[in-house]
């Protein structure tokens, strides 16, 4: 792992040196621990630009004494500064050391700790989102772990279905995913589980309620566990007894819009084509006012990250790169339909098929 580290900050490093930085200042938490390992809700990361005096020193890394002994532990290879001010005092070694040019991530950093930092003997340069573009593409590790967070949601999933009947809430069942993907080993939940039944299925991002399930709901579950900080994604709508013929006829609509989509993520495909491969079978069957959001999202140490799968994205995706496929149709006060998987393109020779993380049949279950 040191290794893997290493090679990530030095691709940042020159990548700062081509911006003009002599240094690069990492205040986002989710990367400081891509580039250092490191567990923190208060922690920075000063790394100096290839070619600069300082380019083949340590790292410094900074936190507060809460977090010392794992940084110790966790984090051999960098110099490590303890101060309950990580950013103000990395600010402060910067200057004292000459790096004068220093990028920051001026994305996640607000007025009050930019201000924070005395940046009067320092010239800060935006870095943009540079840390995130080299997220994109995840290693072998990273898509192991993305692998066993897939793993467990989908068996987790696979666990509550017998539970799924007439009476359950929609919050219970959500407590009851929680748990299930927890006792399988998940450090936590990717994201707060939606359970969406019957009419509250035409809202995407429903907030599961204390509504009972009733004997002809489409029910819209949309789960995933979180393990060594990385985060799953997979929704499934299911139906409650005999589905209705409207529930069949959408159901079969988003499937086959997102078997199109799913088919349509392979190395070196424009982003955008994914999006159209799914969204133009919505569109021409009449229900494109009805699917609203993107078609998918890169997941990693976020359950949002780059790529983003929608109209108009630009780019290409590359080998390694995992994505989520997940088209709807949201029938305004009547349900929903909204199908996800997470998957990860692979090269070959030629064109193949992406692999699929997520492995709960995406027939229409009938409970």
């Amino acid at each position: 792992m040191p290794d893997i580290l290493a090679a990530r900050r030095a691709r940042l490093q020159q990548q700062a040196a081509e911006l003009g930085a002599d240094a690069a200042l990492i205040t986002s938490g989710v990367n400081v621990r891509y580039l250092t390992g490191l567990v923190s809700s208060n922690a920075a990361l000063l790394l100096p630009a290839a070619g600069t005096a300082d380019a083949a020193g340590v790292p410094v890394l900074a936190t507060d004494s809460r977090y010392a002994p794992a940084a110790a532990r966790d984090c051999p290879d960098v110099e490590l500064v303890i101060d309950r001010f990580p950013e103000p005092a990395l600010a402060a070694l910067a200057a004292a050391r000459g790096l004068a040019a220093v990028g920051f991530e001026e994305h996640e950093m607000t007025v009050e700790r930019y201000r924070a930092l005395d940046a009067g003997s320092l010239t800060l340069i935006p870095l943009g989102r540079m840390v995130e573009g080299l997220r994109i593409v995840k290693d072998d590790q990273e898509i192991g772990l993305l692998a066993r967070a897939c793993q467990i949601t989908s068996a987790a999933f696979t666990a509550v279905l017998a539970g799924i009947r007439p009476g359950v809430t929609e919050r219970g069942l959500a407590i009851s995913l929680e748990r299930e993907m927890t006792a399988r080993g998940a450090d936590g939940l990717a994201f707060d589980t939606i359970v969406a039944s019957g009419p509250n299925g035409d809202t995407p991002h429903h907030r599961p309620t204390a509504r009972p399930f009733a004997a002809g709901d489409l029910i819209t579950i949309d789960c995933g566990a979180r393990y060594a900080g990385y985060h799953a994604d997979l929704t499934r709508t299911v139906a409650l007894g005999e589905p209705a013929a409207w529930q069949r006829e959408i159901y079969d609509l988003v499937a086959a819009a997102q078997r199109a989509g799913v088919a349509a993520v392979t190395a070196g495909a424009e982003i955008a084509a994914v999006d159209a491969a799914a969204r133009d079978l919505i569109t021409r069957a009449g229900h494109g006012g009805h699917f609203g959001h993107g078609t998918g999202h890169g997941v990693g140490l976020e359950i949002h990250e780059a790529p983003m799968v929608s109209r108009g994205a630009p780019g290409t995706l590359a080998s390694g790169v995992p994505v989520t496929v997940e088209p709807g149709i949201y029938l305004p006060g009547t349900g929903g339909v909204r199908i996800e998987d997470t998957l990860v393109v692979r090269a070959g020779p030629g064109p193949i098929p992406a692999e699929l993380l997520t492995t709960v049949t995406r027939e229409l279950l009938v409970l």
